[in-house]
Protein backbone atom coordinates (compact mmCIF):
# COMPACT_ATOMS: atom_id res chain seq x y z
CA UNK A 1 0.00 0.00 0.00
CA UNK A 2 2.74 2.70 1.17
CA UNK A 3 4.68 1.61 -2.36
CA UNK A 4 1.60 2.84 -4.06
CA UNK A 5 1.24 5.86 -2.25
CA UNK A 6 5.09 7.09 -2.94
CA UNK A 7 3.87 6.33 -6.79
CA UNK A 8 1.17 8.36 -6.37
CA UNK A 9 2.83 10.98 -5.18
CA UNK A 10 5.42 10.90 -8.01
CA UNK A 11 2.85 11.09 -10.10
CA UNK A 12 1.67 14.82 -8.37
CA UNK A 13 5.07 16.02 -8.16
CA UNK A 14 5.72 15.03 -12.14
CA UNK A 15 1.80 15.44 -13.88
CA UNK A 16 -0.13 17.76 -11.25
CA UNK A 17 2.12 19.93 -10.03
CA UNK A 18 -0.79 22.77 -10.26
CA UNK A 19 -2.40 20.75 -6.98
CA UNK A 20 0.49 21.02 -4.69
CA UNK A 21 1.13 24.92 -6.14
CA UNK A 22 -2.63 25.88 -4.75
CA UNK A 23 -1.86 23.79 -1.78
CA UNK A 24 1.16 26.42 -1.71
CA UNK A 25 -0.61 28.87 -1.54
CA UNK A 26 -3.12 28.12 1.62
CA UNK A 27 0.44 27.48 3.02
CA UNK A 28 1.61 30.67 2.63
CA UNK A 29 -1.10 32.47 4.51
CA UNK A 30 -0.38 30.07 7.65
CA UNK A 31 1.86 30.40 10.13
CA UNK A 32 5.69 29.41 9.24
CA UNK A 33 4.80 26.23 11.86
CA UNK A 34 1.69 24.81 12.17
CA UNK A 35 0.65 21.44 13.70
CA UNK A 36 -1.45 19.32 11.91
CA UNK A 37 -3.78 16.11 12.68
CA UNK A 38 -2.04 13.43 10.10
CA UNK A 39 0.49 13.70 8.05
CA UNK A 40 0.65 14.96 4.08
CA UNK A 41 2.89 11.76 2.99
CA UNK A 42 1.65 8.90 5.11
CA UNK A 43 4.28 6.34 3.95
CA UNK A 44 7.33 8.63 3.98
CA UNK A 45 6.52 9.60 7.65
CA UNK A 46 5.43 5.94 8.32
CA UNK A 47 8.99 5.30 6.72
CA UNK A 48 10.38 7.78 9.56
CA UNK A 49 8.52 5.63 12.42
CA UNK A 50 5.26 8.31 12.80
CA UNK A 51 2.18 6.05 14.12
CA UNK A 52 -1.53 7.10 14.60
CA UNK A 53 -1.41 6.97 18.19
CA UNK A 54 -0.97 9.20 20.69
CA UNK A 55 2.15 11.06 22.10
CA UNK A 56 2.93 11.01 18.22
CA UNK A 57 2.61 15.14 16.77
CA UNK A 58 3.04 16.23 13.12
CA UNK A 59 4.32 19.75 12.21
CA UNK A 60 4.51 21.37 9.23
CA UNK A 61 7.47 23.92 9.34
CA UNK A 62 8.06 27.08 6.74
CA UNK A 63 11.84 28.37 6.05
CA UNK A 64 12.89 30.55 3.81
CA UNK A 65 14.95 30.17 0.63
CA UNK A 66 18.08 31.46 -0.78
CA UNK A 67 21.08 32.70 0.31
CA UNK A 68 21.85 34.35 3.75
CA UNK A 69 22.37 37.91 2.85
CA UNK A 70 24.94 40.33 5.15
CA UNK A 71 24.95 44.11 5.09
CA UNK A 72 27.86 45.63 4.13
CA UNK A 73 30.36 47.33 6.90
CA UNK A 74 30.22 50.74 6.47
CA UNK A 75 33.44 51.48 7.41
CA UNK A 76 36.55 50.92 4.81
CA UNK A 77 37.77 47.22 4.07
CA UNK A 78 39.43 45.34 1.35
CA UNK A 79 36.83 43.93 -1.38
CA UNK A 80 37.99 40.62 -0.02
CA UNK A 81 37.04 41.00 3.19
CA UNK A 82 34.07 42.85 3.35
CA UNK A 83 32.18 39.22 4.34
CA UNK A 84 29.08 39.93 1.88
CA UNK A 85 29.29 37.32 -0.96
CA UNK A 86 30.10 34.06 -0.87
CA UNK A 87 28.34 33.07 2.75
CA UNK A 88 26.70 30.03 3.42
CA UNK A 89 24.31 28.19 5.53
CA UNK A 90 26.76 25.83 8.46
CA UNK A 91 23.38 23.78 8.44
CA UNK A 92 21.12 22.95 5.81
CA UNK A 93 17.51 24.23 5.85
CA UNK A 94 16.30 20.59 6.92
CA UNK A 95 17.88 20.68 10.07
CA UNK A 96 16.89 24.57 10.72
CA UNK A 97 13.38 23.24 10.39
CA UNK A 98 13.51 20.31 12.67
CA UNK A 99 15.52 23.04 15.59
CA UNK A 100 12.10 25.36 14.86
CA UNK A 101 10.14 22.79 15.58
CA UNK A 102 11.84 21.78 18.13
CA UNK A 103 12.05 25.32 19.85
CA UNK A 104 8.44 25.74 19.32
CA UNK A 105 7.72 22.22 20.93
CA UNK A 106 10.68 21.78 23.72
CA UNK A 107 9.19 18.56 25.01
CA UNK A 108 8.88 16.73 21.72
CA UNK A 109 12.01 14.74 20.42
CA UNK A 110 12.52 15.01 16.22
CA UNK A 111 12.15 11.78 14.68
CA UNK A 112 12.52 12.70 11.23
CA UNK A 113 11.56 15.04 8.45
CA UNK A 114 11.32 15.08 4.88
CA UNK A 115 10.67 17.81 2.59
CA UNK A 116 7.05 18.68 1.63
CA UNK A 117 7.31 21.27 -1.47
CA UNK A 118 9.47 24.02 -2.36
CA UNK A 119 8.59 27.29 -4.36
CA UNK A 120 10.76 30.22 -5.56
CA UNK A 121 10.52 31.60 -1.72
CA UNK A 122 10.11 29.07 0.91
CA UNK A 123 10.63 25.41 1.46
CA UNK A 124 8.18 23.52 3.68
CA UNK A 125 9.01 20.44 5.61
CA UNK A 126 6.59 18.03 8.01
CA UNK A 127 8.67 17.14 11.28
CA UNK A 128 7.49 14.27 13.01
CA UNK A 129 7.84 14.33 16.28
CA UNK A 130 7.37 12.47 19.90
CA UNK A 131 6.42 13.00 23.35
CA UNK A 132 8.86 10.77 25.65
CA UNK A 133 7.05 11.21 27.88
CA UNK A 134 3.48 9.59 27.16
CA UNK A 135 2.66 6.16 27.99
CA UNK A 136 1.28 4.93 24.91
CA UNK A 137 5.49 6.00 23.34
CA UNK A 138 7.13 4.44 26.25
CA UNK A 139 5.09 0.88 26.07
CA UNK A 140 5.99 0.81 22.21
CA UNK A 141 9.22 -1.37 22.03
CA UNK A 142 10.38 0.23 18.98
CA UNK A 143 10.03 3.85 19.72
CA UNK A 144 10.58 3.80 23.56
CA UNK A 145 14.25 2.48 23.19
CA UNK A 146 14.82 5.47 20.23
CA UNK A 147 13.37 8.42 22.13
CA UNK A 148 14.98 7.49 26.01
CA UNK A 149 18.08 7.20 24.92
Amino acid sequence: MYRHLAETWQKIYKEKPETLRQRAIEWRKERAIVRLEKPTKLHRARSLGYKAKQGFVVVRVRVGRGGRVRIRPRAGRRPKHLGVVKIKRAINSQRIAENRAVRRYPNLKVLGSYLLYEDGKYRWYEVIMVDPTHPAVKSDVNIGKVVSG
